[in-house]
């Protein structure tokens, strides 16, 4: 059933992805301005593609979580929305909220008022991060690859059947739309894709925790890469005293396409470090608590350094007056 469910969800996404290029995808287009990395009009609808292919879980078993998955498609159609026409960033993070706080009281209850409370913000930061995030091409959706497959890895060999399926399905339509998302893209996630992927890697990570499929820090380190650099790009900016909500061309894996990388470079290197830190999680997953902090310690060290050599690089450019484009 495994196979099943993932070739069916990459046969679904990657149809569908094919059409979206070919014809009603350019109902949506991401036109380059001064803060994108692209340069011409590219479709954003690719999201619709990879929602399509994760449907085939519902059909494989994933029942069980089937508040979670209508939660996502939920906050998906009110992200398309906000593709089409535009929303108030209000609107759009009081979806997130919500949705964030029925998902960690249907995981969760009954649980303390205070980690209620920081689950739900985690579970809004990670909803909005993989929307940061979805900047290069095949970014978002190598992560969305290799984390929801980690996740698959560790409910299998936890025996979690809807969890499985699920991770399976999402894992299987993101390799699907990466036929077309890998540099050069056709197409983009989009709000419609990115939003509800980042949500159910916080959703599912709270359900994993919830069984005993994993310790509350794997979901952490497995989307770690994302986590990592939307964060620190946050704090640098509010230190800074900048517009946080605005868009920008900061994070790292930008710095790393304008140094000279390009987005195949990045995604590669970006798909690197995702697999160490997903290895790193699945092998401590059940380990003793000095092997899993020292598996997490070793991880992060990995990314930290590789964010200190990203730094030095565009430090020194700047000092020669090579302000990269």
């Amino acid at each position: 059933m495994p196979a099943a469910v993932a070739i069916a969800s990459f046969a679904i996404s990657a149809a569908l992805a094919a059409l979206l290029v070919s014809r009603f995808g350019r109902l949506v287009l991401d036109r380059p301005n001064e803060r994108s990395l692209h340069e011409r009009p590219v479709p954003r609808t690719g999201g619709l593609a990879v929602l399509a292919g994760a449907l085939v879980s519902v059909a494989f078993g994933a029942t069980p979580l089937w508040l979670l998955l209508a939660l996502g498609y939920v906050l998906a159609a009110v992200s398309f929305i906000d593709d089409l026409r535009g929303l108030p960033t209000g609107v759009r993070f009081a979806a997130h909220i919500v949705a964030a706080a029925l998902v960690v009281w249907y995981a969760t209850t009954p649980i303390d008022a205070l980690a209620a409370a920081l689950l739900v913000l985690a579970v809004a930061w990670i909803t909005n991060l993989y929307n940061f995030m979805d900047g290069s091409d095949g970014l978002a959706g190598g992560m969305a690859l290799i984390g929801f497959g980690a996740y698959a890895a560790a409910a299998g060999m936890a025996g979690d059947g809807p969890l499985l399926v699920v991770s399976l399905a999402l894992a299987g339509a993101a390799a699907g739309f990466l036929c077309f998302n890998f540099p050069p893209a056709r197409i983009f996630l989009g709000d419609v894709g990115s939003v509800p992927l980042g949500f159910f890697a916080g959703a599912l990570g709270i359900v994993g925790w919830r069984d005993d499929v994993w310790p509350l820090w794997f979901p952490l380190l497995v989307f770690a890469p994302f986590i990592g650099d939307a964060t620190l790009t946050l704090l640098r900016r509010l230190v800074r005293g900048e517009r946080v909500w605005q868009a920008h061309r900061e994070h790292y894996y930008q710095r790393l396409v304008r140094l000279g990388a390009g987005h195949r470079g990045t995604a590669l290197a970006a798909y690197a470090l995702m697999l160490v830190c997903a290895a790193a999680a699945l092998y401590a997953r059940d380990q003793a608590p000095a092997v899993q902090a020292l598996a997490f310690a070793a991880a992060c060290a990995v990314l930290v350094g590789a964010g200190v050599w990203i730094d030095v690089r565009w430090a020194r450019q700047i000092r020669a007056g090579q302000a990269p484009t």
